[in-house]
């Protein structure tokens, strides 16, 4: 191939399903424990918070999960994401290496976080839940369910980090764009909020309390659901969109990588990136080192 800057796929290429990682694993991962009973979560436990769907996405032993055509006609708007071979960094550095990277800003709220918001606004909707709530730090998740209520007529409540907050007013404003209602966490709208400011008056917040506000809403209200941006099985089955494209992309280039790196906090980045490569690792395919950075 001549020499490129960017790999690019076809729009027919997008993935047409989700890779869940469970089923390849030597051993299943323990099962979330319930905060109050320190017992295994069920399905009961969770349908206040979550549509059905999705909780059978988080339990599911199927290795491949069909996106749905609606979710299709929305990713369609930035995916497939482009792969870049960082040349000018590799003159910098003056490696031999070659170095990509899989860009997923160009999606509408500039992150990977609308590949899990789209589809959990989609199942919410399809079950007749009119309000997601959520939480948001920087504000990038908040911005992504946003966006993705807008596409399926829901409401949308996030509750931001305080500090973030006031030194971010662009994606509050983003945000509210999108039509979502957006509260500084601790808020005076929640139990838990106002009982932290009277404690203190001036919290910054945190994301933890950002969180219970935004379940405390979700929880009684049968109307409303609450959405949540990382950490869960299905939030990173629906990031595998990015791994299975870059597969695509590596492969088009005549390119194996030997290392495979990603940014780790909740996991749905690095998952979404590294688990079809791990997928092809585990059947002998390939044999990358895969390395998370927290």
């Amino acid at each position: 191939m001549a020499k490129y800057t960017k790999i690019m796929l076809d729009e027919s290429e997008i993935p047409t399903q989700w890779y869940n990682i469970i089923p390849d694993l030597p051993a299943p991962p323990p099962p979330p424990l319930h905060p109050g009973t320190h017992e295994p979560i069920g399905p009961d436990d969770l349908a206040p918070l979550f549509p059905m769907e999705l909780i059978g996405q988080e339990v599911s032993q199927d290795r491949y999960i069909d996106i749905p055509g609606e979710v299709l006609d929305v990713y369609r708007l930035w995916r497939p994401t482009p792969l870049y071979r960082a040349r000018r960094l590799e003159k910098l550095l003056d490696t031999p290496a070659k170095i990509f990277y899989k860009y997923e800003g160009v999606s509408p709220a500039g992150s990977h976080k609308p590949n899990t918001a789209v589809p959990q606004a989609y199942y919410s909707a399809k079950q007749g839940v009119k309000k997601l709530t959520t939480e948001t730090g920087a504000g990038q998740w908040g911005s992504a369910l946003a966006f993705a209520c807008a596409q399926f007529g829901l409401e949308c409540e996030v509750w931001q980090v305080r500090a973030s907050y006031d030194a971010k007013p662009d994606r509050k404003t983003m945000m509210g764009v999108w039509g979502a209602t957006v509260h500084p966490s601790p808020s005076e709208v929640t139990e838990a909020g106002r009982q932290i400011l009277e404690l203190d008056p001036d919290s910054p917040g945190s994301l933890g309390i950002a969180i219970s506000e935004a379940v405390m809403r979700a929880a009684p209200d049968p109307d409303a659901k609450y959405a949540l941006g990382s950490v869960l099985n299905h939030v990173l089955m629906h990031q595998t969109v990015i791994g299975e494209e870059a597969l695509k992309q590596m492969e088009k280039v005549g390119e194996v990588p030997d290392l495979l790196v990603g940014c780790t906090g909740g996991g749905s980045n690095f998952g979404g990136l590294s688990f079809p490569f791990l997928r092809e690792k585990m059947a002998g395919n390939m044999n990358p080192t895969i390395r998370c950075v927290e």
